[in-house]
């Protein structure tokens, strides 16, 4: 034992102790403190930490401290290579005061000998008596030896390591059920309401009956904002899997370093700070549904693993050479031209034609006005509740106004309109101003007997220039032919007129 504390040493591992009780997410600053902590205390020149992976049956450096640390940091080591695999396959501490000479530092891999080592010491991190790691910290200071002091002192700094990681498995595995139980809670009572009179919607939904009786891959088309997503969870419900989980992904919301992991998961110290292995979103979907919103967002490295999915049902995790096998409906969804991405090279054909087995094409809130004054009234009511507020409905102008203005953000900015309303609304009836619908030019718009000829005009042009676009998919060449004007005068005409393409 050790035999006189002192006081620096232990006020050390006092605040070390402290830091690795506390709830953090980033284990690597931490683990790093530890390692530069037991290297200054040990009187060592360089340290490092490696972790084992029992599946290669290797260690992989973790920390690194000293003049070399980012090289060493993408060496390996065997178990039983060098003093570093000794001592892991062991499972004990060592002290060797004349490295060149010693046998296992003969026998090390190349990688261990790029630092030059007259004296080392390492120990083992354990987690209930099994070794989960090493510490080594070499060449002592003013080319002294290092003591049995310096050991058990490492030692307890490999334990404060070795807690530290425990703990944050720990989270990460609390964080990952959690995640868990929220997207099953979300599948059982998260979907939205559909509301519709449209006979346009009405058709969707009797071909979503047929649809939803079978496991062929769905791809749902639409404009941003028009309900994509709901469509989703009525393939769902409507489904044999109604009672597993529907889990959600937004292609486009993950970062792509992230997507991977969200999509298949990973397994422990398959990169910086995966130290438990994690579930993936088509295991948590394993028997019911999984919806991937904006596919066209996903990366190409990404396209070639969904594929695989799609045709085989099984993929493997990050860092894992271990086959998953999985059995998942995949529906998917995107506003963008997937064809137009198809000839691009942005997006791989076999994939799209996997995905387009039974396409679906939602129409814009425009084509389909009858839904208008149903959806209304129902975020009328929903944030009147949210608002404590009271209305009585909308006024004549006001109906007039959504009915005939073209919505191009869809059902979504008709929510978001009546939400504003209910906030900025003073009378028992909504008004026409309340709504803030804007023009093409982008203002807000005006009373009728407020417009000049100009702004008639101008409203007149932008509606009419609108619609021939929509016709022409959004292509100035053939609009501008339609139109009968040059492309140049109609792109002027575009951002004069603040005409913007609800696709981009």
């Amino acid at each position: 034992m050790l035999s006189k504390i002192d006081a620096q040493k232990f006020n050390t591992l006092i605040e070390i102790n402290t830091l690795v009780n506390s709830n953090y997410r980033d284990v690597r600053p931490l683990l790093a403190r530890i390692l530069e902590s037991a290297t200054r205390l040990c009187g060592g020149e360089a340290s490092s930490m490696l972790l084992v992976d029992r599946e290669r049956q290797e260690l992989q450096f973790e920390v690194a401290a000293g003049s070399k640390s980012q090289e060493v940091r993408r060496f390996t080591v065997k178990m039983g290579e060098g003093i570093v695999g000794w001592v892991a396959q062991h499972n004990k501490s060592i002290i060797v005061n004349d490295v060149p000479n010693d046998k296992r530092h003969l026998n090390a891999g190349s990688n261990q000998k790029e630092y030059p080592s007259s004296t080392m010491i390492a120990v083992p991190m354990r987690i209930k008596d099994e070794c989960m790691g090493v510490i080594e910290v070499i060449n002592k200071q003013e080319k002294a030896a290092f003591t049995q002091e310096d050991l058990e002192w490492l030692e307890i700094f490999a334990n404060q390591a070795a807690l530290a990681i425990v703990n944050t498995k720990s989270i990460e595995q609390a964080r990952s059920e959690i995640r868990i139980l929220q997207d099953r809670l979300d599948s059982n009572k998260g979907f939205h309401t559909m509301i519709t009179t449209s006979p346009v919607i009405l058709e969707k939904i009797d071909m979503i009956d047929q649809v939803a009786k079978t496991d062929s891959s769905v791809l749902i088309l639409g404009e941003s904002g028009v309900g994509k997503e709901l469509f989703a969870e009525q393939i769902h419900l409507r489904s044999p899997r109604s009672r597993a989980p529907f889990i959600r992904v937004n292609c486009a919301a993950l970062p792509e370093g992230l997507l991977e992991s969200e999509l298949f998961g990973h397994v422990k110290g398959a990169f910086t700070n995966a130290v438990a292995n994690r579930q993936g979103r088509f295991e948590m979907a394993n028997g019911g549904t999984i919806f991937l919103d904006e596919i066209g967002d996903l990366p190409l490295a990404l396209q070639a693993k969904l594929l695989r999915v799609i045709q085989e049902r099984t993929f493997e995790k990050v860092g894992s050479d271990t086959t998953v096998t999985v059995n998942v409906r995949i529906l998917a969804a995107t506003n963008k031209d997937i064809e137009a991405l198809v000839e691009k090279g942005e997006f791989r054909s076999d994939l799209y034609y996997r995905l387009n087995v039974l396409p679906l094409y939602i129409p814009p809130l425009r084509q389909r006005p009858e839904d208008i004054p149903e959806l209304a009234k129902f975020f009328l009511a929903k944030f009147m509740g949210e608002t404590k507020k009271q209305f009585d409905g909308f006024s004549g102008e006001a109906m007039e106004a959504m009915l005939t203005y073209s919505w191009p953000g869809n059902i979504r900015e008709l929510e978001n309109c009546i939400e504003r309303a209910c906030v900025l609304g003073k009378n028992k009836l909504i008004q026409r101003e309340d709504l803030f619908l804007k023009t093409g030019s982008g203002m807000v718009e005006a009373e009728s007997g407020d417009r000049d000829l100009k702004t008639a005009i101008n409203a007149f042009k932008t509606q009419f220039i609108r619609k021939v676009l929509e016709e022409n998919n959004w292509n100035q060449t053939e609009t501008a032919k339609a139109l009968d004007i040059q492309r140049t005068y109609l792109s002027k005409l575009i951002k004069d007129l603040h005409i913007l393409n609800p696709k981009e």
